[in-house]
């Protein structure tokens, strides 16, 4: 889709995704780290628990399929061959605190009069207009500042955070989404755009159904763990089920639509000799989650909690599938990685690292298309692997390079 299209990654861990997901689309994005080593190749978990900036598996996820150097554009040798590079780029991605990039002359009114059409996306805590611009933010004061945290954890608890940097993810989707919109323009008028992305409103657009719940009926949504809050009475449904080796995701649902797959449960319930009879009895059709009691959803609960603990998520996911229950089992990563449907539908694959001396499994793609697939084509690059190849396409020679590193711009 992007094929021929050219990406300069400048940023952090705030913005690896963006340019991951830009390269999946078939962009050449290079990615662009201070001389000496990749700062954020510090995240672990790292391969065979080794610290080393060359083995970090959070550097491998996000950086695949993308080309890299070093460069440092404080200097001024730094910021000339930067914009050598923006001239045969199309887009440019940062995530500098706001004005870091305009002190430089870098930009994008500035790279702009070098490339009418490049598309610049800035990705920082709290956008680059507004009372919080200037405040450092870590993923845990973004997650709380979007509300996020407000639901996440037991009500009786202290909030807890999602292990995983999740607004550094949003926030970099984002910025794939503004910047292909962008693009999009750049491709009708020829001229580009600053695609302007605030992780705390990337969050904050995350939080679903708790914005609507206060729209229509004055309702602020709690942290209520593995259960959800249902309607303005404050009745808990639970989600989360363990089951005889972990956990199972279900949703009780009336209506037309849900007492299908009520009614499949409970006749599974009733084949297996553990069948209830207030559930057997109960009005699915006219049952409404948005009125009932407490008294009611524990009476419903009770039961389908006791046969979960009885079968194994297997046992459930099998049998969910044959009779058309809408169950999901909660799975681990090494469940995903050895998991039957996942390889049949071949949605890992294999990457070559010949610095370790070994293969990796990777997602294959975060989309199927008909037409111009998306593929993990190959690892995250080393420290400065590209060098002599990207700077070779600009014109710089093998002496110019030499010069370079002696001084510490690349």
């Amino acid at each position: 889709m992007l094929s021929g299209r050219r990406v300069l990654d400048l940023t952090d861990e705030k913005g690896f995704l963006c340019g991951k997901i830009l390269a999946d689309l078939g962009a050449d994005v290079i990615k662009i780290e201070r001389p000496g080593g990749k700062g954020s190749g510090r995240i672990g978990p790292f391969w065979r628990d080794i610290p080393d900036p060359e083995k970090s598996l959070y550097w491998f996820s996000y950086n695949a399929n993308k080309r890299g150097i070093t460069l440092d554009i404080e200097t001024a040798d730094g910021q000339e061959i930067l914009k050598k590079l923006v001239r045969t780029a199309d887009f440019v991605v940062e995530s500098f605190p706001p004005g870091y990039m305009d002190q430089m002359g870098l930009g994008y009114d500035a790279l702009m009069e070098i490339n009418r059409g490049i598309v610049f996306a800035s990705i920082t805590p709290f956008g680059q207009k507004g009372p919080y611009r200037d405040f450092k933010a870590s993923d845990i004061i973004v997650m709380g500042m979007s509300g996020l945290l407000y639901l996440t954890g037991d009500a009786d608890r202290a909030p807890l955070n999602i292990s995983i940097p999740q607004s550094h993810l949003l926030a970099g989707a984002d910025a794939a989404v503004g910047a292909m919109i962008a693009y999009y323009h750049r491709e009708k008028t020829g001229i580009g755009q600053h695609v302007d992305v605030s992780m705390q409103q990337s969050v904050a657009w995350f939080l679903a159904n708790t914005i609507p719940y206060w729209e229509m009926s004055g309702t602020n949504l709690m942290r209520a763990g593995v259960l959800r809050s249902m309607n303005a009475r404050d009745t808990l449904q639970r989600q989360v089920w363990p089951c005889k080796d972990g956990y199972v995701f279900f949703f009780i649902l009336g209506g037309l639509t849900g007492a299908k797959t009520s009614r499949q449960l409970i006749k599974w319930m009733d084949d297996e000799g553990m069948g209830d009879e207030y559930l057997r009895n109960l009005d699915w059709e006219s049952f409404d989650m948005g009125t009932t009691t407490q008294d009611v959803l524990d009476c419903i609960s009770k039961p389908i909690g006791d046969f979960f603990l009885t079968r194994t998520r297997k046992e459930i996911l099998e049998a969910a599938i044959k009779r058309n229950i809408s169950i999901c089992s909660l799975s681990s990563m090494e469940d995903l990685v050895h998991d039957r449907n996942l390889k049949e539908r071949h949605f890992w694959t294999e990457i070559d690292h010949p610095e370790l001396g070994v293969k990796l499994p990777y997602p294959r793609q975060f989309a199927k298309m008909s037409e111009n697939p998306i593929n993990t084509r190959f690892r995250a690059p080393l420290i400065g692997e590209h060098n002599s190849e990207v700077y070779g396409e600009i014109g710089l020679s093998i002496r110019d390079l030499a010069v370079l590193k002696q001084t510490g711009v690349i």
